[in-house]
C-alpha cells in the first residue's frame, strides 16, 4: 500500500482545493504515549490545563462589542431568544445528506482518529487513518440544520494512499491504556471557510469503505449568548476501541470485566465502526438539539468539555452553557469554572442525566495536550488520594473529594434501567409555558435509561423547582426535572433523564437507525419546552426574570424527602 500526506484548506464552493506541502514525518511525533507514568504520579507531573498552557494558543480576550450581528427576536412560537445573522445565512445554503454512512461497513476496514477534538481557524489537524482501501478521500460536513438535510460539505481532500498501520499498543501495565501509534495520513488546515460548528469527517473508500472522525470547530472570541458543548470525556470513557475502556478490559482467560478495564483512556485512537459509524454519542445524545437550535439560527459557538478544561474562564463570556445527553466525566477545571459561572449569572442546561458524576484528570500525550484521560474510579487505587486528596478521580460524592454533584446540578444520578412516563407536577412553570399541559399529565416514555432526582437530605441548592416527578417502576425511586436559582442570578436546569435529548429528534430526512423519528403528540411538547429554555437561558440571568420558589416540598413529603440519600445502582 503506498503512503499518503496530504493537507487540504478552502471550501468545495470557492473554486476547488489546492494540496499544499505534506509534513516531514521524521519531525511529527513521537510514537509513544507521554506521561503515562504520571498517570501514577500526576502530583509531580502535568495535571489539568498546564499541559495546555504551554503548546496550546493562548484564547483570545473578549472584545466588547465584538459581536456579529445579534437581535432578541420573537420565534414563532412567541418566545423571545436572541438569533445570529450568520448561522441564519449559513442554514440557507445547500446543504446535503451525503454525510450519511451507506452501506454495511466492516470494522477496522476503514478507521481513524484526529490530533484534537477541536480546532480554531489557523490550526493544523492531522489524521491517522488505518485502512485496508487502496486509497481514500476526507469529506468534512458542518452538522446543522440546512433546510432539514443536516449538513453541509464544506471541503473534501484529494485520493490518499491508503495503508495499513502499526498494531495499537497497550501500555501502563496495570493501567491498560491502549494507543494507536500511527503514521499520519492528512493534514486539514481549518480556515475561515470552516465556519464554528460540530463536524463530521467522513472516511470515504475506493471500494466504499466510510467512517467518520468527529471534531468540533471553535471561535474562542465568540460572545455568543448558548454555548453548545460535545461530551467527548464521555464517550472517550465508554470508547471500547482495542478491548479497554473505563468500564471494561481484557481478562486473562479471555472475556471482559470492570476489574481489568483502563484506568486511562486515551484520545489517540479510533471510536469502533460498531458505534454510531466513529460518531461515539453525537448522534444519540446530541444532534437534536444542534438541529433545532441551529434551524431556529440561535446566537451560539461550540466546544467540547475538554476545552472547558483548557480555557475555563472562557465561559463567563456566554450566557448559557448546554451540557447535553450524557456529560459524566468532568474534570476539577470544569467544575470550578461552571460553579463560578452560575454564581456569576451564567446559565446552565443539563440535557440529560448522570452528568458531572465522575472526576477525571486530563494529561498530555505525544500527540497533544489533554489527550490522555485518567479515572481510577477507586480511591484506593489513585495515587491522587495522598497527593492531593480533592483531585482524586472517584465519583464526586464520593470521599476525599465529597462534592456531590447535586451542589452544582440540582438533582443527583440515582440508577439505570428506568423506563417510565415523565409526569408532569408543575404545568403553570415557565418552562412547559405554550405546551397546554395540566398537572399530573404523562408524556409517554421520556424517562429511560439513567436518571437522575432531587434528593433533599443531599447538600445542595434548597430553592430546586421541580417540574416534572417521575415513578420508576420496579424501582421505588422517582427522575426529576428540576430547576434552581442562584444568588447571582443564574439558573440551573437539569432534564433528569438520559433519554431527553434523543426525544427531541424531529426529522424524517434520515435513516432511524441513525436519527430518531419524532415521535407524534410528544416530541412538538418537548421541542416547545426547550425553546422556552432558550427564551430564558439566552437572554441573560434566568433567576432575574424566573427566580426558583422550592416547590420540591410538594413532592417529597414525610419519608420521601429523607429518602436517598445516596444513589442507587452506580452507573455501568
Amino acid at each position: 500500500m503506498s503512503e499518503g500526506n496530504n493537507e487540504v484548506t478552502g471550501s468545495p464552493g470557492a473554486g476547488g482545493i489546492e494540496p499544499v506541502q505534506g509534513l516531514d514525518r521524521r519531525a511529527f511525533l513521537k510514537r509513544t504515549l507521554l506521561g503515562l507514568t504520571g498517570v501514577a504520579t500526576a502530583a509531580a507531573g502535568t495535571v489539568g490545563g498546564e499541559a495546555a498552557a504551554a503548546t496550546r494558543r493562548p484564547a483570545k480576550a473578549r472584545r466588547p462589542g465584538a459581536r456579529p450581528a445579534v437581535a432578541p427576536t420573537v420565534l414563532a412560537s412567541g418566545v423571545t431568544a436572541p438569533v445570529a445573522t450568520w448561522l441564519i445565512a449559513e442554514n440557507a445554503k445547500p446543504g446535503t445528506i451525503d454525510w450519511v454512512v451507506t452501506g454495511i461497513q466492516t470494522p477496522h476496514v476503514l478507521e481513524g482518529y484526529a490530533s484534537a477534538v477541536s480546532a480554531v481557524p489557523g490550526d493544523e489537524l492531522n489524521l491517522f487513518v488505518n485502512t485496508s482501501a487502496t486509497s481514500f478521500h476526507v469529506e468534512a460536513y458542518r452538522m446543522g440544520y440546512y433546510q432539514g438535510l443536516g449538513g453541509r460539505l464544506i471541503a473534501r481532500t484529494e485520493e490518499v494512499g491508503g495503508q495499513r498501520q502499526a498494531p495499537s499498543v497497550l501500555l501502563g501495565g496495570a493501567i491498560s491504556t491502549v494507543s494507536c501509534p500511527w503514521e499520519p495520513s492528512v493534514a486539514l488546515r481549518i480556515d475561515k471557510s470552516w465556519p464554528p460548528g460540530m463536524y463530521l469527517l467522513k472516511l470515504v473508500g475506493d471500494a466504499g469503505q466510510q467512517q467518520y472522525v468527529p471534531l468540533c470547530v471553535r471561535d474562542d472570541a465568540s460572545t455568543a449568548a448558548y454555548v453548545l458543548q460535545n461530551s467527548v470525556t464521555t464517550w472517550q470513557a465508554y470508547n471500547l476501541w482495542g478491548g479497554y475502556s473505563l468500564y471494561y478490559g481484557m481478562k486473562p482467560g479471555g472475556g471482559q470485566d470492570f476489574a481489568h478495564r483502563a484506568r486511562a483512556v486515551s484520545f489517540d485512537r479510533p471510536y469502533p465502526q460498531t458505534w454510531a459509524q466513529g460518531s461515539a454519542d453525537f448522534f444519540g445524545n446530541e444532534f437534536p438539539v444542534l438541529y433545532q437550535m441551529e434551524s431556529l439560527g440561535l446566537d451560539m459557538t461550540y466546544w467540547t468539555d475538554v476545552d472547558l478544561h483548557a480555557n475555563p474562564t472562557l465561559l463567563a463570556n456566554h450566557q448559557c452553557l448546554i451540557s447535553l445527553g450524557h456529560d459524566e466525566y468532568w474534570s476539577n477545571e470544569m467544575r470550578t469554572s461552571a460553579a463560578k459561572a452560575l454564581n456569576s449569572g451564567v446559565n446552565l442546561a443539563f440535557l440529560g442525566a448522570n452528568a458531572c458524576y465522575r472526576q477525571i484528570r486530563m494529561q498530555p500525550t505525544s500527540v497533544g495536550p489533554n489527550r490522555l484521560e485518567v479515572c481510577y474510579k477507586s480511591a484506593a487505587e489513585d495515587p491522587m488520594a495522598t497527593q492531593q486528596p480533592s483531585l482524586t478521580t472517584v465519583n464526586w460524592e464520593q470521599p476525599p473529594v465529597s462534592r456531590p454533584e447535586s451542589t452544582l446540578i440540582g438533582s443527583m444520578y440515582q440508577s439505570v434501567g428506568a423506563n417510565a412516563n415523565m409526569t408532569v407536577t408543575d404545568a403553570a412553570a415557565w418552562f412547559w409555558d405554550g405546551c397546554n399541559l395540566v398537572d399530573g399529565q404523562q408524556l409517554p416514555l421520556v424517562v429511560q435509561g439513567e436518571y437522575d432526582r432531587y434528593v433533599p437530605s443531599m447538600p445542595g441548592p434548597t430553592n430546586t423547582d421541580v417540574f416534572a416527578h417521575s415513578p420508576i417502576p420496579g424501582q421505588a425511586n422517582w427522575s426529576d426535572l428540576t430547576y434552581y436559582t442562584t444568588a447571582g442570578g443564574g439558573g440551573a436546569i437539569a432534564a433528569g433523564s438520559a433519554s431527553f435529548v434523543n426525544k427531541l429528534s424531529n426529522t424524517t430526512a434520515f435513516p432511524w437507525n441513525i436519527v430518531p423519528r419524532a415521535i407524534p403528540a410528544l416530541t412538538p411538547i418537548l421541542l416547545r419546552a426547550m425553546e422556552n429554555v432558550y427564551g430564558t437561558f439566552g437572554n441573560g440571568p434566568a433567576g432575574a426574570s424566573h427566580a426558583a420558589t422550592g416547590n420540591w416540598r410538594t413532592v417529597y413529603q414525610g419519608a420521601a424527602a429523607a429518602a436517598g440519600s445516596a444513589p442507587g445502582t452506580a452507573a455501568a
